[in-house]
């Protein structure tokens, strides 16, 4: 076994849900740390006041800690025993999880267990690579296991469909004052010392255009800030996916960003990246356009382009002194 007693697998676990993804690594979560077991709490104070009022990308990223964090046990060498929402009059209490059996991990968590911190999120355009079919294939049953459903869009008029919802989106909100200081509140200057939001290396300097095109965040609003590299040769649109749930609930807002973690860690021991687009569901109009004619009634909680990249970004992520109580 990797790990030899529960405390070292708990600080295991937590060290791995600090390099879960989330929306603008605003890294929205914080961990208690009593008998025995981890309670995962959400840290309402980073939570997007503007584009995610409601708190569901805030809780996506948590699901992806929450999913880490099983993880990451399984690889110490132990089964996570997770209870969700286990206290109503404490709304912030996400999830705890204690270790339960020994359990020896097998090839795939291992394999899972090292993409934790090697994983990175892609904001431009990818290679020509193909994603492999039988990958993608494993990635729709990675999703359904934890409760949500991964659909690939084959259509092309479909795929334009959403890159159309995408621009339409991120155009509201670039001529939106709110949205825009938002958004470069997690875009970070070159040499900048912050543990949490997008490193000036992690973004596109200008945009990237795909055929068709999926617009970007501005990170760099009205700033010389960001990364020109692999702009001429990495404009490949990718696999787009959409992420969905039965209903909206917090439990499957929660569920999704399990599914969502467990996909990107999958595919990233593949060398597969992905490329995040929330614009349009962050508009509810759009969103419910995209639940009624794209997502067969079910709730779309991520726009996602998977595909091939040679890049290798940086990333940050807080020291666990500020995460951890």
């Amino acid at each position: 076994m990797a790990v030899h007693t529960a405390k070292q697998a708990l600080d295991a676990a937590v060290e791995a849900a600090r390099w879960a993804p989330s929306v603008h690594n605003t890294q929205p979560w914080t961990f208690v740390m009593s008998e025995g077991e981890i309670g995962l709490r959400a840290d309402v104070d980073r939570k997007l006041r503007v584009s995610d009022a409601s708190g569901r990308e805030m809780l996506i990223s948590c699901g992806a800690a929450l999913f880490t964090m099983r993880t990451a046990l399984r690889g110490a060498g132990v089964e996570p025993v997770v209870r969700i929402l286990p206290d109503p009059d404490r709304p912030a209490l996400l999830a705890t999880v204690r270790p339960g059996a020994e359990s020896e991990p097998d090839e795939r968590t291992r394999a899972l267990c090292g993409e934790i911190e090697r994983r990175r999120t892609h904001r431009a355009g990818f290679t020509d690579l193909p994603v492999p079919r039988r990958l993608v294939e494993a990635l729709v049953k990675d999703a359904s296991q934890e409760g949500a459903r991964l659909t690939p869009i084959g259509s092309p008029q479909a795929v334009e469909v959403v890159a159309a919802l995408t621009r339409a989106a991120q155009g509201v909100q670039s001529g939106d004052r709110r949205f825009s200081l938002e958004v470069i509140r997690w875009g970070l200057p070159p040499g900048s010392a912050r543990k949490d939001g997008v490193p000036a290396a992690g973004y596109p300097r200008e945009p990237v255009r795909t055929d068709p095109h999926f617009a970007q965040r501005d990170y760099s609003w009205r700033h010389d800030w960001g990364s020109e590299a692999g702009q001429a040769t990495q404009a490949a649109t990718g696999v787009v996916a959409l992420l969905t749930t039965p209903g909206d609930s917090r439990e499957e807002w929660i569920a999704a960003g399990q599914a969502l973690q467990r996909v990107l860690l999958h595919a990233s021991a593949y060398g597969v990246s992905a490329a995040f687009h929330t614009q349009a569901l962050e508009a509810h109009h759009l969103r419910e356009f995209l639940r009624e004619e794209l997502c067969s009634g079910e709730q779309p909680q991520m726009i996602m382009r998977l595909g091939i990249t040679f890049e290798d970004k940086d990333s940050v992520r807080r020291p666990l002194s500020d995460l951890v109580d």
